[in-house]
């Protein structure tokens, strides 16, 4: 099998890749655009940034796996890699902790005005009057949009600052977020309007997408602090730049909306609307390297080869996000019989006859390798005649059907 790597992974995890039973081709140079003429043929594809269109999924008649080394799956057709039977898998929580660092780096740069400083001292200026302004973190509330891997990382290591954790996603209830040790907000509305500083760690889906919007800044005390280190698209930066102009709103984000690919030029328009002072809203930003650390690439990397690892070796694998948790089988058939060739295909060739679909399929040999056990989840539950067809093999010792419960 052959192992494409469309991305730059840390060397390490490259070697161990090619100690594994699979051809490893590294080429993190692909684009979007030449990712498609290199897939055929390659039975697992791994990821960081890269999109992965359903014209490229649909080109890659091999593939049996695409690993986004990373968190999340936005940049990849994963209806596209389902409907071909194509798992998706991710490395969640892997890069919490740098994400985290960024969040607490900006958050104290903004209170102080670390980068003005810094600038003013080299332009051999000595303003420490100016400086000498900031309002502090102890006793704030800080609010967390997201209570993922990153979002749990900042709630506990916000403590050690002094900070109140307020926590509010969708699926968020009051004991839930009582067992984190934080405060519940019931919205995102009311997550804004009782925090002083607001950091967001959603996932980008449908229902996220702009969801800071021009509301959420109103509800925010005048100067508070936001911070965006997840995705561009969660928030309408139109509003959240008139935020920093009319209600003094101090800003740092890790990411912006239309990111430059491969240029090393971004327009200074966003970054340069309002100076930093100590009365004023103002923006700091970093060029999109929140989950850059060394020890987050290796800890995503390390991931990345034990999901392959497992599937290569174990035929599982860890973190899929494509398969349903909830399956549609209503009944299940176990049937004992002898582990003789042909056996199981014939039981398999009369379901297909009744049209009974499997879904889920195990099977056990037994000590010394003379019987086996298979258990078949099914739709539709099998006839008496389908049931006696399947009985009438003289290899097949039993058979029975049980009714599952319906968890749907």
């Amino acid at each position: 099998m052959r192992l494409l790597i469309a991305d730059k992974l840390h060397p390490r995890a490259v070697e161990e890749l090619r100690a594994l039973p699979v051809d490893v081709m590294y080429e993190p140079e692909l684009t979007k655009d030449t990712l498609e003429g290199r897939l055929p043929g390659a039975g697992i594809l791994v990821v960081r940034s890269k999109e992965v269109t359903r014209k490229a999924i649909e080109s890659a008649v091999h593939l049996n796996l695409i690993v986004r080394a990373g968190a999340e799956t936005s940049a990849i057709d994963v209806k596209a890699a389902s409907a071909r039977g194509i798992y998706v898998a991710n490395c969640p929580g892997k890069n919490s902790s740098a994400v985290a660092e960024l969040v607490f780096g900006l958050l104290i740069a903004i209170d102080r005005r670390i980068p003005d400083a810094v600038a003013s001292l080299r332009a051999g200026r000595w303003e420490r009057t100016e400086f000498a302004n900031a309002e502090g973190l102890v006793g704030k509330t800080i609010g967390i949009a997201g209570v993922g891997a990153i979002g749990r990382d900042i709630a506990q290591r916000s403590k050690a600052f002094g900070l109140h954790p307020l926590g509010w996603s969708r699926s968020l209830s009051p004991a839930r977020a009582a067992e984190l040790g934080i405060g519940y907000a019931s919205s995102l509305e009311d997550l804004a309007a009782r925090s002083d500083i607001l950091t967001v760690h959603l996932s980008l889906n449908e229902r996220t997408r702009g969801i800071v919007n021009g509301r959420i800044f109103a509800a925010m005390p005048k100067r508070g602090i936001f911070l965006n280190c997840a995705r561009p698209d969660l928030v309408d930066y139109t509003a959240m730049q008139e935020a920093v102009a009319k209600r003094g709103l101090r800003v740092g984000v890790d990411v912006i909306p239309n990111e430059p690919r491969g240029k090393r030029e971004v327009s200074p328009e966003l970054f340069n609307a309002s100076p930093a002072s100590s009365t004023g809203g103002f923006l700091y930003a970093t060029p999109h390297i929140a989950a850059s650390t060394d020890q987050a690439q290796l800890a995503i990397a390390s991931e990345t080869v034990r999901i392959i690892r497992s599937f290569l070796l174990e035929g599982e694998v860890p973190n899929v996000v494509n398969v349903m948790n909830v399956s549609t089988a209503r009944f299940q058939m176990v049937i004992r019989m002898l582990d003789k060739v042909g056996t199981f295909a014939n039981v398999l060739a009369v379901l297909k006859r009744h049209g009974i679909n499997v879904e889920e399929v195990t099977n056990t040999i037994f000590e010394g390798g003379g019987a086996s056990c298979a258990k078949l989840r099914v739709v539709s539950r099998p006839s008496e005649g389908c049931m006696a067809e399947i009985r009438a093999f003289e290899e097949v010792l039993h058979v029975d059907i049980v009714t599952l419960p319906n968890l749907a």
